[in-house]
Order: C-alpha cells, then structure tokens, then sequence
C-alpha cells in the first residue's frame, strides 16, 4: 500500500513527517548522534531488518541527513556521517526526549540524560523564543500564515480562521 506524500504541504511537520516516514528514521538518527557509524553498527544497535535498514539509509543519504563515506576499498563500505542538515535535526530529538522523559519514562527515571558539556550540567531540552528568549507555549504562542503559504489556500475561510493574518 502507498502512502500519503506529505512533501508538498504547506506545513512543516506534514514536511518533516514525510521525510521521516516510519519509527525507524529517528532511531536512525539517534544511533548516529550516539556515534554509530557503520552499517553492522546500526543493524546491531537497533535490530533493524537488514533491508529496512538499508532503506532508511538511503533515504538519509538522498535527503541529505548522512553522508556515505568510504572507509575500505575492497569489498567498498562506508561510514554514515551526519550532515550539517542531519546535525540540525539534534533539536527535534532532544525535545522528543524532554517529553518522552516528562511522560513516558518509568519510575526509576529517563533511560539516557542530556549532559552539558559547556556547563557541566545535566539539562532537557526548552523550546524558547529566538528573539527574548522566554520559553515558548502554545498558551502564548499563535501561528501566522508564513511568506511560503500557498496563496490560493490563504483566502479559504477555514484557514483564515485558524491562522492569524500574516504581517508585512
């Protein structure tokens, strides 16, 4: 059965959900974030079927997430490296793991803690504002139709009353 192609919505979690596509993308990323480099690395960390694993791999690599680089020349392997873009998905999982610490973990506490290194302090993840810093919530937080939203979807009545006006 195909999916659903959320690639051209006009939101960027519908965005993000697509490139992701199923539960083992993000572990994915996480194993790299870990350090997990090599493709038995991975199968191993995770127990990922061989060929799903090459899949989401792939996909990665495709969308600019890994990069493949060649670490032996007969037989030809790689290492997966994050990217610049795959490093920037840090945030995504470091606020999946502040709520999945919040309500999910046991009573023996979070698997795995986030450590600070510039400060010397464990720490969770806070969504903030980039202009004052306050944290964000959606109880002070409203979403504006941005400069890429689809003008023939603007003018639709169920859109204009879910999102506030965009400001010039």
């Amino acid at each position: 059965m195909k999916r659903t192609s959320f690639a051209q919505w006009p939101c960027s979690i519908a965005r993000t959900m697509d490139l992701l596509g199923d539960w083992w993308t993000p572990l994915v990323l996480r194993d790299a974030f870990y350090g997990v480099r090599r493709f038995d690395e991975f199968q191993q960390a995770l127990g990922i079927a061989r060929n799903t694993l090459a899949d989401r791999l792939r996909r990665l690599v495709d969308e600019g997430l890994l990069e493949k680089r060649a670490y032996q020349a007969e037989p030809v392997r790689y290492d997966y490296v994050l990217t610049e873009k795959g490093r920037d998905f840090w945030s995504v999982l470091a606020a999946m793991t502040a709520w999945g610490d919040r309500w999910l973990a046991t009573e023996a506490g979070p698997p795995i803690v986030l450590h600070h290194e510039a400060c010397g302090h464990d720490t969770t993840a806070a969504v903030v504002c980039a202009d004052c810093g306050e944290p964000l919530s959606a109880d002070d937080t409203r979403m504006r139709r941005g400069p890429g939203f689809p003008e023939r979807l603007a003018q639709r009545p169920d859109v204009q009353a879910r999102f506030a006006p965009q400001e010039h």
